[in-house]
């Protein structure tokens, strides 16, 4: 039905189980890449950002497209930083995404960072009007409030705040029952 570089819309004929065929339209997309990049404070780096689609603001993980030449893990360390302006350590798989499986074949990998060093101010500036370390403890009320509703936003702070207990370095584990590092 319709391609460019950013997607490709398609009607399929599909063959249901009972043997009848319906016309179904899908969506074909590149693969998209993020991170959760959550500091010892537990504390996440949201951006705040304007969708122009649904006319709404929220905050959002950065994310971004993975380009033909490179992994995921490379373009969400690059979406990361042209976005935010913080460089990312090292990442770590967090989760795998499909959005809108009824629709698209569109799949977001999300990874984990448990630090990030501010190296200047964001390339793609225009992406947010904001950029801050929001507490993890804050973020039930924001999707309380619908000021986080992305999917892939949600699914990756919901994910994470269903961990037993956040791996930040430097504190204990409550499972072991392990006092405060005290080295």
């Amino acid at each position: 039905m319709y391609g460019d570089e950013w997607l490709d819309i398609r009607i399929a004929d599909v063959e249901l189980p009972d043997g009848r065929h319906i016309e179904h339209r899908s969506i074909r997309i590149a693969a998209g890449a993020g991170v959760l990049a959550l500091d010892r404070h537990q504390q996440v780096l949201l951006i705040w950002r304007h969708r122009f689609i649904t006319g709404t603001w929220g905050w959002e993980i950065p994310m971004g497209r993975v380009e033909e030449d490179e992994s995921p893990a490379d373009a969400a360390a690059r979406e990361f930083e042209e976005e935010t302006g913080w460089r990312a350590a090292a990442l770590r798989p967090l989760i795998r995404v499909r959005p809108t499986p009824g629709i698209s074949n569109s799949v977001h990998h999300i990874y984990r960072a448990d630090e990030a060093t501010h190296i200047g101010e964001p390339v793609d500036a225009y992406e947010s009007d904001r950029i801050a370390w929001v507490p993890l403890a804050d973020v039930r009320s924001l999707i309380d409030r619908g000021d986080i509703v992305g999917g892939s936003t949600l699914v990756a702070l919901l994910y994470i705040l269903s961990e037993p207990v956040l791996s930040i370095p430097g504190r204990a584990d409550r499972r072991s029952g392990d006092g405060p590092d005290k080295t």
